[in-house]
């Protein structure tokens, strides 16, 4: 049995949000009598903090604020992502998968080269399997290429892999083997980072801010190695294609001693897109609502069950759920788990130290371990959560924060 979103549910879902968001504003102006304020908000209970440590809110890193543990599988592939045709019966089935850790980053680029082939001969309805990074981007460009389309997924956005994703600019991360990426593949990964890139553009500044710039700041006490560098010995060489976009990726910069409070002796800034998913993807599925979409809860467990469908083109994101649909072996996968803070809007900026990734999202703060490099949780499809690591990756964020605005040791 399949479960259709209709119209009614279509709008039903929109008033809900709309008065969700009406709740939100309600207790955020709550007053006592006489109409004072009877709380006060994070960034002003923080500002004195910040003001003391030259600007730069503290992270509170503490076991009681792990509110959450989530774990994805990154679908790697080493020759790059599969974006080609294939017939199945009288389907066309477009492939859009294996992107390793750089799915949102290069969404809107992968899913603009799929849909060209897709619309190849104007068809009027099109399918797409998958709800998540590539399933709603190449969703909302075939209907932006003319075509009905309807989506079909087991999981909606909040439970599939991507929601569970870091949600930083990393267009190359985990993209390809350099001695295996497919002949051609550099130029067309530019063509879908740029792509991707300018439509980014087009949700900075949105409520909810779905996307933002961020300072980060990666931290060291010995001077800062190449990427690939210091890498374990067998490790693989992963493809890196960042010099190809210098022009629209800010280059990081090495600050003086004592520009920051960071007790580090090397301090480099560099700014990078933040995917808030939860509003994001909100506003990506809302805008497919509204543009006439229609999403189908149905689980396909062959290939041969596409044929079915009314759609005689369906472009196929299932992420790593490919590997076991389509008997794909190439498909690696690339086990990453965050662990989540609660919220702090006050903190604005992102860490990388001691082996942890910070990023500061609306949704909570995201700590993940890097220990390891681009060979952690390689070929493990162990999705239970770890809470011993994400303890540790409290731990040692804590500890930093600890000695905040005291003298690097050495």
């Amino acid at each position: 049995m399949t479960d259709t979103v209709s119209p009614i549910d279509r709008r039903r879902l929109l008033q809900g949000a709309a008065l969700l968001g009406g709740a939100g504003l309600l207790a955020a102006c709550a007053t006592g009598r006489g109409g004072s304020v009877l709380f006060m908000s994070n960034v002003q209970a923080s500002a004195g903090a910040a003001a003391g440590n030259g600007g730069f809110a503290p992270i509170r890193a503490s076991e009681d604020r792990l509110f959450d543990i989530t774990v994805c599988l990154r679908p790697f592939r080493a020759a790059g992502p599969r974006i080609e045709t294939e017939q199945v019966g009288d389907t066309l089935v477009v492939h859009n998968y294996g992107h390793g850790g750089s799915g949102w980053s290069l969404s809107w680029g992968s899913g603009t080269l799929a849909v060209r082939m897709a619309m190849a001969n104007s068809p009027a309805e099109v399918a797409v399997l998958g709800c998540g990074a590539l399933g709603l981007t190449s969703a909302i460009l075939a209907q932006r290429a003319g075509a009905k389309v309807t989506i079909y997924a087991r999981d909606l956005l909040p439970d599939t892999r991507s929601s569970r994703a870091t949600g930083t600019w990393t267009p190359d991360s985990r993209i390809a083997l350099a001695d295996q990426a497919a002949p051609g593949f550099a130029e067309r990964w530019e063509e879908m980072a740029r792509i991707s890139y300018k439509i980014y553009r087009s949700y900075l500044g949105l409520p909810g801010t779905p996307v933002e710039w961020q300072d980060r700041y990666y931290l060291s006490d010995t001077t800062p190695q190449p990427h690939g560098e210091g890498d374990a010995p067998g490790a693989l060489t992963f493809a890196t294609y960042g010099d190809r976009v210098r022009d629209i990726n800010p280059a990081p910069v090495m600050l003086p001693a004592g520009a920051t409070p960071f007790p580090a002796k090397y301090v480099r800034r560099f700014s990078s897109m933040t995917f808030n998913i939860a509003d994001y993807g909100h506003t990506l599925m809302t805008d497919f609502l509204l543009a006439g979409g229609r999403v189908e809860r149905r689980e396909f467990h062959s290939p041969s069950e596409l044929a079915t469908l009314k759609e005689k083109v369906v472009i196929n994101c299932p992420g790593y759920a490919a590997r076991a649909l389509w008997k794909d072996e190439s498909i690696v996968p690339v086990r990453g788990q965050i662990g989540w803070l609660i919220p702090q809007p006050e903190v604005t900026y992102g860490v990388v130290s001691d082996g942890v990734n910070v990023v500061p999202r609306r949704d909570g703060i995201v700590l993940q371990m890097l220990e390891g490099g681009d060979m952690r949780g390689y070929g493990d499809d162990n999705e239970t959560p770890d809470r011993a690591e994400a303890l540790e990756a409290v731990k040692r964020v804590a500890a930093m924060y600890a000695r905040l605005g005291k003298p690097a040791a050495g």
